[in-house]
C-alpha cells in the first residue's frame, strides 16, 4: 500500500534547519565545556553567551557549513584515481569557521566589551582571536559533523516525521527566546 507523504514547505524546512541549529550549538557547548574541564583543567564555565547549554556560534557555523559545502561535498572531484572533494571539503570548513569566529569576536567585543576566546598563546594567531590550531581542529570537527553527524540529524528528522519536527522546533525556540530574553533584558 502507498501512502502519500506530506509535502515539506518552507516552514518545515526551517524548523527543520532551526533543530540542526540548536543541535550543534548544544554540541559545540559539549566541546567547549570538554576542552576547559578535561583537557585544560581550568574548572567549568558556561562557555555561551547565552544561560542555556549551547554556543550559538556552533549552531550559526554549522548551517552556514551545510548551506556553503554541501554541494561541494557532494561533487566527485579527483586528480587521477584519488578523490580529493573531502580535502577541498576540509579546506573550505577551515576558511569559513576562521572567518566565523572571527566575525565572532568583533560581534561580541562590540555587544559584551570582549570575546570569549583567547588565542595569543598560540602559534599563527591574529590579535588572539583566531589561530592556525583552533582552526585545524574546527576542520576536523566539521568534516566529522558533515560526513557523520549532518546525515544522522537528517535521517532523524524524516523519522520523526514533519509534526513531530515542527513541535520540537516550536519548543526548542520557546526556551531558546526565553534564554535570549533572560540573558539580554532580565539579567542585564
Amino acid at each position: 500500500m502507498f501512502v502519500l507523504q506530506p509535502r515539506e514547505t518552507f516552514r518545515d524546512k526551517v524548523a527543520k534547519y532551526f533543530i540542526y541549529f540548536m543541535l550543534y550549538s548544544i554540541i559545540g557547548w559539549i566541546y567547549e565545556v570538554f576542552l576547559e574541564v578535561v583537557v585544560y583543567q581550568w574548572g567549568f564555565s558556561n562557555r555561551g553567551v547565552l544561560f542555556g547549554p549551547y554556543c550559538v556560534i556552533y549552531g550559526f557555523g554549522a548551517l552556514i557549513l551545510i548551506f556553503s559545502l554541501s554541494g561541494l561535498q557532494k561533487k566527485k572531484i579527483r586528480i587521477g584515481r584519488l578523490s580529493i572533494t573531502p580535502l577541498l571539503v576540509f579546506i573550505g570548513i577551515v576558511i569559513i569557521t576562521t572567518v566565523i569566529e572571527l566575525a565572532g569576536s568583533y560581534i561580541m567585543e562590540w555587544t559584551r566589551g570582549e570575546w570569549l576566546w583567547d588565542y595569543r598563546r598560540f602559534a599563527f594567531n591574529f590579535q588572539g582571536r583566531v589561530a592556525l590550531n583552533p582552526s585545524i581542529r574546527f576542520g576536523i570537527g566539521g568534516m566529522v559533523f558533515l560526513y557523520l553527524l549532518q546525515p544522522l540529524f537528517v535521517r532523524l528528522t524524516k523519522k520523526l516525521g514533519l509534526k513531530k519536527v515542527r513541535i520540537a522546533a516550536l519548543v526548542l525556540a520557546v526556551l531558546f527566546i526565553a534564554d535570549v530574553i533572560y540573558t539580554f533584558c532580565l539579567k542585564g
